[in-house]
């Protein structure tokens, strides 16, 4: 099998050939998030804070099913994979014990992923920093060793953690992400980041805790990555790169008054304190704060409440036996206090605040900080000893740079840093409207980005009104980021590496009906924009192998994975299966290659691997039923129109354009080839049988000759166009076989919602106000 390891050229990604590869990939999985021993999803309580004593062998999942899901993905048309890990999956146990047999299982399904030709890179994951935060990523102990008690954040609402929330099945969509504004993940960020600034007093086994956190971070990373190198036989043949950490926050650094909500702070939903109530109440103090919701138009405040710890802190008490996890605490930093006391920012005597703008300026110098200063200072400090410790085991690894989401990159160029051969720019975007609402509106959405970067005179100039504006939207928001990239970093690829649809839309109508129109919709339209916006690959966001129609990914309420148990696999062709895979329509003469793992577990066949799972499929199994039948009785393709769509694989050349239009079924493409493509590195295009069986789709190319073709060279059987074309401006278009799908039993939504929904945007336009 060739080589699979990337290079990057001119700010594109070639392959052994100098052929253009576009990254076409999905995050794999959402399983990856919490343990399995115990099995431990967002809303399970019990052994919850048991934390040291958890595993994540078989995870993202067992070894077993690892053919099962690559051969599905591949099927799928991915390519690339961001392999989702997280800090606790390695060093659960407690500081520098790092679990060897989770190591082993991800070396073996890594093994398992070669076989399929995947290009993957790292992803050391993590939301609002830890499970006992309310998201996932850091161990545990980490909270302690901050001087926190995490079984003391339900009662001062330091964070919003699902599992103890009253009523969990109730848990509020969503309300996990404002955990960034709550104590204890903004006090975890402000430390990791630049804990010998602001929190000079919180020394540990002789080192300030922004030093103890990052270097135990990045050394449980460096464990994992020389024990991949040790490995031999995947290191640059699968695994091409590491991402820095996923979705990064600022905590309380830049704050200029922590007295109020920040203006540039969108999200509110539920309880919404500022940081300096925050540090009441998890402090024992009652504190009444505002409420917030989320609409159509934003949020939303909703009235006041009172959050009442009843004298219980979130603060670990001054008598707590720290022995368990062998860390030393220096005496000046006491127990049973809060540490931005101790640090002068408030008085417990008086409950008054000292300092509100501690964090916005630098506490030696009084250098003013902002969000520019952040990024370019404490972020780029963390992202350079990250980069480098990776690259002294992985010596010639991809670095993918991922700042906080939605925002400006670290400006890098033309310093040593952006000079890096070897880097890639990874943004993430949600389309916010949709995610927070769970509704796709066909009427009105957003220019997110060109608000937040100050593009319109009035945020609502930023709405757009129409379905094709909303998806030009998303495409020119994509693209914006792209070019941020280009300004701030240099030439570099840039990898859209998170963006997703939540499928429950609509009060889980789909899942009742079958009718899944709305979310072929929105996944339709967010794919339109990554691929018009000029990015040079990504990865969707999410591939969860335990997905169910009643508790989604299984984690905090979300639910965007492309799979699920209670839905059906979108069929090969839509034309029946004949007994030989093999044929090819083409302008050329061919003959058909490859041959197929018989003995493999995949989807389009039943075998002594997969039987089991054949026989309770959740369309003929009782285990649905059991749980509530009108989410289970009408399982539907979950909108696999929309995500299993035509790309470029490798280019002889290079892409200027290119896109699928699902509702005329045709793919098309312009490139740029400074020679006529080699007899033996065509272009190569992937083209779903469904939408493009062999003998049902019409191919238009600018010069020479081409050939469809089903082979089996990567172990799962692919239908791919190649394109023998000559040297300059090229042309390719096919079109293939326009269905209707998604028409479920469901009626589409009354006319008068539409109108509402038009309404609510005059409303919004009127209001000048935006999420």
């Amino acid at each position: 099998m060739a080589s699979f390891r990337l290079t990057i050229e001119n700010g594109s990604f070639r392959d052994v050939h100098g052929r253009q590869i576009t990254l076409r990939g999905i995050n794999v999985a959402g399983d990856a998030k919490y343990p399995n021993k115990p099995e431990q999803p967002s809303h399970v309580g019990e052994n919850f804070f048991d934390g040291d004593n958890v595993k994540f062998t078989g995870r993202p999942f067992p070894k077993e099913e690892a053919h099962l899901h690559f051969s599905r993905l591949k099927r799928f048309g991915y390519n690339t994979i961001r392999y989702v890990f997280t800090w606790e999956a390695i060093e659960a146990a407690g500081p520098g014990i790092y679990d060897e047999e989770w190591i082993q299982h991800t070396i073996d399904v890594l093994r398992v992923a070669k076989r399929y030709g995947f290009y993957i890179f790292m992803d050391p994951h993590q939301d609002v920093w830890s499970r006992f935060s309310g998201g996932s990523g850091a161990p545990m102990w980490t909270l302690y060793a901050a001087g926190l008690n995490p079984q003391s954040f339900a009662a001062t609402e330091a964070a919003i953690v699902h599992n103890v929330y009253p009523e969990p099945q109730n848990f509020p969509k969503m309300i996990w992400s404002t955990n960034y504004y709550r104590l204890a993940a903004a006090t975890m960020f402000t430390l990791f980041f630049a804990g010998r600034d602001f929190a000079p007093r919180c020394i540990i086994d002789g080192v300030n805790i922004q030093d103890y956190l990052q270097d135990h971070f990045i050394q449980a990373c460096a464990h994992l990555a020389q024990r991949i190198h040790e490995a031999g036989d995947i290191e640059n043949d699968v695994v091409f790169g590491w991402e820095s950490l996923n979705e990064p926050n600022k905590g309380m650094i830049a704050y200029e008054d922590i007295s109020v909500i920040p203006k540039e702070q969108n999200l509110k939903k539920g309880t919404c304190p500022t940081i300096w109530q925050t540090m009441l109440t998890g402090s024992g103090r009652a504190v009444e704060v505002d409420t917030w919701d989320m609409g159509g138009m934003g949020p939303y405040k909703v009235g006041r409440a009172l959050i009442d710890p009843s004298g219980e802190q979130a603060w670990l008490p001054a008598d707590y036996d720290e022995s368990r996890y062998g860390y030393k605490r220096d005496p000046g930093w006491k127990l049973g206090q809060c540490i931005w006391a101790q640090h002068g920012v408030w008085d417990p005597a008086t409950d008054s605040l000292l300092k509100k703008d501690y964090f916005g300026k630098h506490p030696m110098t009084g250098e003013h900080i902002d969000y520019p200063y952040f990024s370019s200072h404490y972020f780029m400090d963390f992202f350079r000893k990250y980069r480098d410790t990776i690259r002294a085991i992985h010596h010639n690894a991809i670095i993918l740079l991922q700042g906080p989401t939605m925002e400006l990159p670290p400006k890098i160029i033309g310093t040593p840093d952006g000079d890096d051969p070897l880097l890639v720019y990874a943004p993430h975007w949600y389309d916010g409207i949709t995610l927070m609402t769970k509704k796709w509106n066909r009427v009105w959405n957003v220019d997110v980005i060109g608000i937040l970067r100050g593009k319109y005179w009035s945020p609502a100039f930023g709405i757009k009104i129409g379905e094709t504006a909303i998806r030009n939207c998303f495409k020119n928001q994509h693209a914006t980021m792209r070019q941020e990239g280009l300004d701030y970093i240099g030439n570099h690829p840039c990898v859209m590496t998170e963006f997703g649809i939540p499928y429950d839309m609509d009060d889980k109508h789909a899942y009742k009906t079958g009718d899944y129109s709305s979310q072929s919709a929105a996944m339709d339209a967010n794919h339109y924009g990554v691929e018009g916006a000029g990015l040079e690959g990504y990865t969707l966001w999410l591939y969860t192998t335990k997905n169910d129609h009643e508790l989604g990914d299984q984690w905090n309420g979300e639910d965007l994975s492309i799979f699920s148990v209670d839905d059906k696999l979108l069929p090969e062709s839509p034309v029946p299966k004949s007994h030989s895979r093999d044929g090819s329509g083409s302008s050329i003469a061919t003959t058909p290659t490859g041959t197929k793992d018989e003995d493999l577990d995949d989807d389009s066949s039943v075998t002594p691997a997969n039987i089991k799972r054949t026989l309770t499929n959740p369309s003929i199994s009782s285990e649905s039923t059991q749980r509530q039948p009108e989410l289970t009785a009408s399982p539907g393709y979950r909108a696999a129109e929309a995500y299993v769509r035509p790309a470029p694989i490798a280019t002889a050349g290079t892409v200027k354009k290119y896109g699928f239009d699902l509702g005329s079924c045709q793919f098309y493409m312009t490139i740029e080839a400074p020679e006529a493509a080699k007899p033996d590195t065509p272009t190569v295009v992937f083209l779903p049988d469904y939408h493009f069986p062999k003998d049902g789709c019409q191919v238009e190319v600018s010069s020479s000759k081409w050939e469809i073709r089903s082979d089996e060279e990567e172990t799962t059987p692919l239908q791919k166009l190649r394109w023998w074309h000559g040297e300059g401006e090229q042309t390719l278009r096919v079109t293939g076989v326009v269905k209707q799908v998604n028409g479920g039993s469901g009626e589409a939504a009354e006319v008068g919602y539409y109108d509402q929904v038009f309404n609510q945007a005059k409303g919004f336009l009127d209001a000048c106000t935006i999420m």
